[in-house]
C-alpha cells in the first residue's frame, strides 16, 4: 500500500512543483527565466520562492556586480534529496496503477 503522505506537501503544491521540477534540471535559474518559463507574475514568484526557500529547499543567490542586479535560485541538497523522494513516490504511484 501506497503512503499518500509520503508526498511532501511543500513540493505538491502546482507552482512549486514546477518551481523544483525546473531546478532539479539545471544548475541555476534567474528570477526572470523561471518568471518567463512559468508565466508566473513577480509576486506569485516570490511567494512560492520563499515556502521552498523556508522549507531549505532552494537558496538565492544576488549579484549586484552588473548594470542591473541579478538574482538567481537553485536547489540545496536537502532540495535535491527531497526532490528526488517525491519523485520515487510519484513513481510508486505510477506503478501501482498500471494493471
Amino acid at each position: 500500500m501506497i503512503d499518500f503522505d509520503q508526498l511532501d506537501k511543500v513540493i505538491h503544491e502546482k507552482a512549486r512543483l514546477s518551481i523544483m521540477t525546473l531546478l532539479a534540471g539545471h544548475d541555476d535559474w534567474s528570477f526572470q527565466d523561471l518568471k518567463s518559463e512559468l508565466g508566473m507574475s513577480d509576486g506569485n514568484l516570490i511567494t512560492h520562492l520563499r515556502i521552498l526557500a523556508g522549507a531549505g529547499f532552494v537558496e538565492e543567490e544576488r549579484d549586484d556586480s552588473g548594470s542591473r542586479p541579478r538574482t538567481t535560485y537553485k536547489l540545496t541538497k536537502p532540495g535535491r534529496k527531497a526532490f528526488k523522494e517525491y519523485i520515487d513516490v510519484l513513481e510508486a504511484i505510477v506503478r501501482a496503477a498500471k494493471p
